[in-house]
């Protein structure tokens, strides 16, 4: 029998953003700034949720379990991406890879389901409020943030079970900044059209399972508001916009990269930065310009922090020797 002997890849060119090289100062300080925003954003979200009693239900829990996902989601390829806008040569190994496919489908899956909990705690508030306390438990919180690890996990390996172990013998240029699944199996040495298949029934009806989910979820909601008239009316429909926007700019880009894998659009590439990097930004700014729970927490613990600083220089100052 005749063998074919491939020439294996040890590692992939990532194009990133291709174009003028002088551009490249101007994104290296524009995604700088936006990651540390993420950075600050997100984990002063975690802080003040930890820090204020006021915020210890299942709803603020929930979401500073996402706020976390969100610096993981950002930071599995964002600083190489940042750090390779100083180079010339974009270049990552075969195990690198792979690694930034697995952390890109463990975070982004457990995402998905982490925000239909957020959904479905929602619901269980607004259309049954009697039982609120009772159904969303310490327990049933810590089981959805815990399911929504465990599923993006499994979702994260089956991906990679089919893809870690294809043939690549060039080419090895990736057009992205970070390895993204519907990419590198394009470079496999062998037709993808099954695997194709295989990653749209995944990944691609995961995402679309659980958005049909949320749609169905927040317009119960919606309906269940719109016939009760009362104070907290409006207060339910801000959380409830600030929810579905989050919603929408996550889940907007990933459908149209993972629903039509047969097909790379330029605009795949705006997308893929879209979710890994805008969205994680925008997720903290939603919740707390339109929430003033937060932000009056956030008011508390600025204080809370002036006012410990203060009293440390005032410390120094007393123990400080006096000529």
């Amino acid at each position: 029998m005749e063998q074919t002997n491939y020439s294996r890849v040890y590692e992939f060119m990532l194009l990133g953003f291709s174009g003028s090289s002088e551009l490249q100062p101007f994104y290296f300080l524009f995604f700088t700034m936006f990651y540390m925003a993420i950075l600050l954003g997100n984990f002063l979200i975690v802080l003040t949720v930890i820090s204020e009693p006021a915020l210890h239900t299942p709803m603020y829990f929930l979401l500073s379990n996402l706020s976390f996902i969100d610096v993981c989601l950002s930071s599995f390829a964002t600083p190489k991406m940042i750090a390779d806008l100083l180079l010339e040569r974009k270049s990552i190994s075969f195990n690198g890879c792979m690694t930034q496919i697995f952390f890109l489908h463990v975070f982004a899956g457990g995402e998905m389901v982490l925000l239909v909990a957020m959904a479905y705690d929602r619901y269980v508030a607004i259309c049954k409020p009697l039982h609120y306390a009772t159904i969303m438990s310490l327990q049933k919180c810590t089981g959805l943030v815990v399911a929504s690890w465990v599923i993006g996990i499994l979702h994260s390996l089956s991906q990679l079970a089919f893809t870690v172990n294809l043939p690549f013998c060039g080419p090895n240029e990736v057009d992205s900044f970070f390895c993204d699944l519907p990419l590198v199996i394009k470079l496999a040495c062998v037709d993808t059209y099954i695997l194709e298949i295989m990653m749209l029934s995944d990944s691609g009806l995961m995402a679309m399972t659980s958005f049909i989910l949320l749609l169905i979820s927040y317009t119960v909601i919606l309906v269940t508001v719109q016939q009760h008239s009362s104070a907290g009316t409006a207060k339910a429909r801000a959380t409830l916009t600030a929810h579905i926007t989050v919603v929408a700019l996550f889940f907007g880009p990933c459908i149209f990269i993972y629903a039509w894998p047969f097909k790379n659009f330029p605009v795949d590439k705006v997308l893929s930065v879209f979710y890994t990097v805008f969205t994680p930004l925008l997720n903290p700014i939603i919740y707390t310009l339109r929430n003033k729970e937060m932000k009056s927490a956030m008011q508390k613990l600025k204080g809370q922090l002036m006012n410990s600083r203060q009293l440390s220089q005032l410390s120094l100052t007393m123990r400080a020797p006096h000529n």
